[in-house]
């Protein structure tokens, strides 16, 4: 399912076999799958760790998964069930020293989520948002040794009306470690977009909405991604 800046009541519902929908991607070439465990996220605890697992296994492309991820156990859980990297969100804004055991102890395994509107860190299902800016829990998170932020921008995620590029240009500039781009990537344009940014740890963009909803299509997005034009 997805949803629209993230509110839990502006739900679409696209298909009941995660397992089936997340071979199809596989099969049309995605190189990784991002997944969040939406209940998760809104409960503060995971709710699909088993279903996350049965994704991760049924496909030879890494996964990467988040959503109520709060303690250790959580972490430690959904690592267990194979996903490739476990993506911390709310907890990273709570304790610095939690990251740098994390990070200490999984490395590459972990990677911080940054939600944002206006440029202020979302937390709890972004349901909540805070007095920090997103650009400096980027940097407390890279100085902890995360090497992996997951940035999504929520006004715009969901809405298929392009990537917010100034923040985006802004959380890229702000650390050396590398960044996923997240919300609103809906059409090959935006992914050439960010590209243009020529922000070398502009890593990679998450794409959803626009796919289900047949807006364009991975072999589309892909081509644009691997484009030296």
């Amino acid at each position: 399912m997805r949803l629209r800046q993230g509110r839990a009541d502006d739900v679409t519902v696209y298909s009941d076999d995660p397992v089936a929908q997340a071979r199809a991607w596989a099969e049309q070439g995605a190189e990784q799958l991002h997944v969040v465990d939406l209940d998760g996220a809104f409960a503060g605890e995971p709710r699909h760790a088993r279903a996350i697992g049965e994704i991760a296994r049924a496909i030879r492309i890494p996964v990467e998964a988040g959503g109520g991820l709060r303690t250790d156990a959580h972490v430690e859980r959904l690592l267990a069930e194979g996903v490739a990297r476990a993506i911390i969100g709310t907890r990273a804004l709570e304790s610095a020293q939690v990251l740098r055991d994390l990070a200490g102890r999984f490395g590459d395994r972990i990677a911080v989520g940054i939600d944002a509107r206006d440029g202020f860190v979302q937390v709890k299902g972004w349901v909540e948002t805070t007095a920090t800016k997103a650009v400096d829990l980027a940097r407390q998170a890279e100085a902890a040794g995360v090497r992996t932020i997951i940035y999504t921008d929520t006004a715009t995620d969901g809405m298929l009306g392009g990537p917010n590029l100034s923040a985006m240009e802004q959380m890229c500039r702000a650390v050396s470690c590398d960044i996923i781009a997240s919300g609103g990537v809906s059409a090959p344009e935006h992914v050439t977009a960010l590209k243009a940014l020529a922000c070398p740890n502009l890593y990679g963009a998450i794409v959803g909405k626009a796919l289900y909803d047949g807006k364009t299509t991975l072999a589309e997005m892909m081509a644009a991604a691997a484009s030296t034009s």
